[in-house]
């Protein structure tokens, strides 16, 4: 594994949460709730960009607090990241997950 495809494995998770907090037959109790609230498509859009975007701010600011480049927990430090074959992954996570996170949506 490399660090684009380290950071496009967090892209695609936080694809797949939101595409189940919003489906028609969800599985998770997030997207029980949210289906219990009966939106209209106006109010459906909305909760979508919302959802997105907290889910957006999640990973980007986990993946960068991997890297060192946010905090923690309130410690910022960067963090010796590798695969189980031994390829280094962190240092190049922030270009990566801004491209991804940013660039895609």
């Amino acid at each position: 594994m490399n660090t684009k495809e380290f950071v496009k494995g967090f892209y695609k998770e936080k694809q797949n949460f939101l595409t189940e907090y919003l489906s028609e037959n969800p599985e998770s109790e997030v997207g029980h709730l949210i289906k219990s609230l009966n939106l209209t498509d106006q109010q459906s859009d909305v909760m979508k960009k919302i959802m997105d975007g907290t889910l957006t701010d999640i990973f980007y600011t986990i993946l960068l607090g991997l890297d060192g480049c946010a905090s923690i927990g309130g410690t910022q430090e960067l963090y010796d990241l590798k695969d189980e074959n031994g390829n280094q992954l962190s240092g190049e996570i922030e270009g990566y997950a801004y491209e991804y996170f940013h660039e895609s949506d």
